[in-house]
């Protein structure tokens, strides 16, 4: 008997330190309560920024005072997010011809360029076994 009980606590400190984390996403900077704040979790830079194939989405109503997106169970890994605030329900981001975005848009580590989209290394967020709280600034 005193054996088995030797073998649960090493396992229990091994499940304990492969605890998935939870990323909480605090979206500010939204100008109005119109339409709706997307918030898109990529594990890879497959479609990042603008493409949600293969990402993790959630859609919120736009508010003035912010919004949350969280997004439990997360592996360790590295992820990065996008987020729109969508004015006209088409669940994506509007561009121009040139490509650029016409709506309220950010990216973790709040990475902003004039010319070109932030890439995935740019915005990359470490998950590992505590839960993470990031900012992200939405705007054009």
């Amino acid at each position: 008997m005193r054996s088995s009980g030797l073998l649960v606590v090493p396992l229990l400190l091994a499940v304990s330190s492969a605890r998935a984390a939870d990323l909480v996403v605090k979206v500010g900077g939204i100008r109005s309560s119109s339409g709706e704040i997307g918030c898109a979790l990529y594990a890879s830079p497959d479609g990042f920024p603008m493409e949600q194939k293969g990402a993790s989405v959630q859609w919120q109503p736009a508010r003035e005072d912010g919004v949350v997106c969280r997004f439990p169970g997360l592996q360790r890994g590295t992820y990065a997010m996008a987020v729109v605030h969508d004015l006209n329900g088409n669940h994506r981001t509007d561009t121009n011809l040139l490509g650029m975005p016409t709506e309220d848009w950010g990216v973790s580590n709040n990475v902003r360029h004039s010319l070109r989209a932030p890439s995935f290394d740019e915005a990359q967020v470490g998950i590992g076994q505590r839960d993470v709280e990031i900012e992200i600034r939405v705007g054009r």
